[in-house]
């Protein structure tokens, strides 16, 4: 009887290599390739303006906002993920397609999602040396979770809900103040979204839990 093949894990340099001829975006977590789902418009939106706002304040600075494109490295836990938008002050490099030192990470929670961004991310994006603020916003309310590195080393979590407003401090030319109703504009809570199915390994999909996100 033949003897089960052992699965070998992908380098980061093969996944790099192969997710430049990749038909869609796949993350990478230590040595697993898991393919990621479509997002819906109101992703898209709230992703959108919080770029927007991003993309103004830093303009004519040192650092860049970029969106869902540009993956981010985390060394220390051997992945690369493809955040919904995060800002960068390390040198520009045209032919890069990943930063390794964001001062800012965002993502907007969905169904497939929300678990990831919620506890895996936290844990590996806190490997970050260069990053000060993680900021996690819900799709389906107007919730958000900013989580920040205080001069200690430790992360402060706080949330916000409709009408309050939050300020970031790790971007340049000062802090930021964004208002909730801000992050939401264009956004109608009058039915319910449409979420998309779990990401899940290469051509592998799942349903995941009822996370209300």
């Amino acid at each position: 009887m033949p003897l089960p093949q052992k699965t070998v894990p992908m380098t980061a340099e093969d996944y790099l290599r192969n997710e430049e001829s990749s038909p869609r975006r796949n993350e990478f977590v230590d040595g697993r390739i898991f393919a990621m789902s479509g997002g819906t418009r109101s992703h898209n939106i709230i992703a959108g303006n919080i770029y927007s706002l991003l993309r103004s304040h830093v303009r004519g600075s040192h650092c860049r906002a970029y969106m869902s494109d540009v993956k981010v490295r985390v060394e220390a836990a051997n992945c690369f993920y493809y955040p919904d938008v995060m800002v960068s002050c390390e040198a520009y490099d045209k032919n890069s397609v990943f930063t390794a030192c964001p001062a800012l990470i965002v993502e907007v929670l969905s169904r497939s999602t929300a678990a990831i961004d919620r506890r895996e991310k936290v844990v590996a994006y806190r490997q970050i040396g260069s990053l000060q603020e993680y900021l996690i916003v819900a799709q389906r309310k107007q919730w958000v979770e900013l989580h920040r590195r205080d001069p200690n080393g430790q992360w402060d979590v706080t949330e916000f809900g409709g009408g309050a407003s939050l300020v970031l401090q790790a971007l340049p030319g000062g802090s930021l103040e964004i208002s909730i109703d801000a992050i939401y504009e264009d956004i109608e809570y009058g039915r319910e979204t449409d979420w998309q199915v779990r990401e899940g390994l290469a051509d592998e999909w799942t349903e995941d839990g009822a996370l209300d996100w």
